[in-house]
């Protein structure tokens, strides 16, 4: 029988890790990967529920997933953040597809989001599919900063099940990692080569505000929508304006 081993990267959680951890009790292995500056007790509450709990030095999720990956020893690996829950209808649906060994190699997973307390049901993030079910052997992260990507050495299929992520609550959150983020995205940018144009800083965070808002139709997910919508635009400006001074300064 195929087994399977969840892969948690823990930060400070706060009250968010315990939720996750309980949809994840009937996996064969739960690896949580503490950042060494959680300082909120989320390592205790981590112990409680895994005997598979280690320290290790964040850099990226990117880096911190292919350093764990190896020491992998189950069929599958599924990637959750401290944040994020499995419905009951998604884990039913993941042991069927690691109990058959024609699955294919990776799964895309549905993600429906909150923000600010909100479920998000419009803005594009209806269409939030994440590689995070894959064979241990097939799946490793892409090294980059933000956004990280799994490539999977396969085939890759999709499951409409739903996960469930806890996004940014207030603006509190929401900015203690938006300077982060976006100097990241900027510096990724910026090592391959991209440049700011005057184009970049204005008509792109417009598109994004468009597409989000209208063509996305957040604007049916109200005051919410528009907040996010607002803030995603200004992460793009801010991205791009965070290239033109590393260009700038070169």
């Amino acid at each position: 029988m195929s087994t399977v081993t969840v892969l948690i990267l823990i930060p400070n959680a706060g009250d968010r890790l315990p939720r996750c951890l309980e949809s994840v009790r009937w996996a064969d292995d739960v690896f949580c990967v503490v950042d060494p500056k959680t300082s909120d007790g989320s390592d205790e509450v981590a112990r409680q529920y895994s005997n598979h709990v280690v320290v290790h030095e964040y850099v990226n999720k990117a880096a911190q997933c292919n350093w764990a990956i190896p020491q992998i020893e189950t069929d599958w690996t599924l990637v959750l953040d401290a944040d994020e829950w499995l419905s009951p209808e998604l884990t039913a649906r993941i042991k069927e597809i690691i109990a058959d060994p024609a699955s294919n190699d990776g799964y895309k997973i549905k993600r429906m989001s909150w923000f600010f307390g909100k479920l998000i049901q419009h803005c594009g993030w209806d269409r939030d599919y994440n590689v995070r079910l894959f064979r241990t052997k097939k799946g490793r992260y892409r090294e980059q900063r933000v956004h990280a990507t799994i490539d999977i050495d396969g085939t890759l299929g999709r499951i409409d099940q739903v996960m469930y992520h806890d996004d940014k609550r207030n603006f509190e959150e929401y900015f203690a990692t938006f300077q982060r983020f976006t100097t990241w995205s900027a510096q990724d940018l910026y090592d391959r080569g991209k440049r700011a144009t005057l184009l970049d800083l204005t008509l792109r965070p417009a598109a994004r505000f468009i597409k989000m808002y209208i063509l996305r139709r957040g604007f049916q997910d109200g005051h919410h929508g528009a907040v996010l919508c607002g803030l995603a635009a200004f992460s793009v400006f801010t991205k791009y304006a965070k290239l033109w001074n590393l260009q700038r300064t070169a």
